[in-house]
């Protein structure tokens, strides 16, 4: 698919934009660039083995200047699109967004989504931030002089956040890139070992009343991970509703999200992102800072 690129002014201003010293949302600019890694490959339907496409939806600031880049793996069967207004949110808030569709477990991967092949997801990431670097890095183009190279989150919900956490702590994939990961629904992926000693700091969520990724499943691999750490259980929640459409629940995924982003990505104050995790009646913070 030829990429493809529109101006964008989101209608949505998130308060915690305005509580971390924005003045008003940017101009946004949303670009698709037809990654594709010539070294892996996947097999079509009709059994034609092609170069794995890696087709990724940036959002970026129209703004001068480098910003953090945010990368977001999507859950199984599904795409970037079904989290738009939690990307709409990051990227408001001044950071480059980037969304690649994974050529098999995506909604509309050939011969239907295949869950085996997330096993390849967390070099994709790493593939796809070394791509944009290189764009950032260039002379021309659409992201010249857009990304910071020493502030890069991963972040993912279901199989995506099974994604984010393998990128982020498995010693398989590993990416010593990434300084900030928030796993959303997620888990650990199959063989993962021990978490590093030193990793990224973690924000985990969780919904309390997730059938699809037990809440236990969270507890699990927290419990494992080194500090500094953050849980924030969505009190009733469910799988995917929090960081799609339920409200308030996605209004309180996207201000904690942006001040723990905000605090390890731009030194804004801990405390602000604690205050905004502690919502009684709706979250239940557990933190080893």
């Amino acid at each position: 698919m030829a990429a493809r690129c529109v101006v964008r002014m989101s209608a949505f201003v998130s308060l915690a934009v305005f509580a971390m010293g924005f003045r008003a949302p940017p101009a946004v600019r949303v670009h698709t660039f037809p990654f594709v890694d010539s070294s892996r490959s996947i097999v079509l339907q009709n059994g034609a083995r092609v170069p794995r496409p890696l087709r990724t939806i940036v959002w970026y600031p129209t703004g001068a200047g480098r910003h953090p880049l945010v990368v977001f793996a999507h859950g199984f069967a599904l795409s970037p699109r079904t989290y738009s207004r939690l990307l709409d949110a990051w990227a408001d808030a001044g950071y480059v967004v980037a969304a690649p569709i994974f050529p098999l477990t995506n909604s509309a991967a050939p011969g239907g989504p295949n869950e085996s092949d997330l096993i390849n997801q967390p070099r994709d990431v790493s593939i796809v931030i070394s791509r944009l670097l290189a764009s950032s890095a260039a002379a021309h183009g659409v992201l010249a002089g857009k990304i910071d190279p020493a502030r890069i989150a991963v972040t993912g919900q279901s199989d995506g956040g099974v994604t984010a956490l393998a990128v982020a702590y498995d010693q398989r994939f590993r990416d010593g890139r990434i300084r900030a990961a928030i796993v959303m629904a997620g888990a650990r992926l199959g063989g993962m070992g021990a978490f590093p000693l030193h990793g990224p700091p973690l924000l985990a969520m969780q919904g309390t009343a997730d059938t699809v990724n037990a809440p236990a499943t969270t507890e699990t691999y927290f419990g494992l991970a080194a500090r500094p750490k953050f849980l924030v259980w969505l009190v009733g929640a469910g799988h995917l509703p929090p960081y799609t459409t339920e409200s308030p629940q996605l209004a309180v995924v996207e201000r904690v999200t942006l001040a723990f982003l905000g605090h390890y990505l731009l030194g804004h104050p801990l405390e602000t992102f604690l205050a905004t995790a502690r919502k009684p009646g709706i979250t239940r913070l557990v933190l080893a800072p």
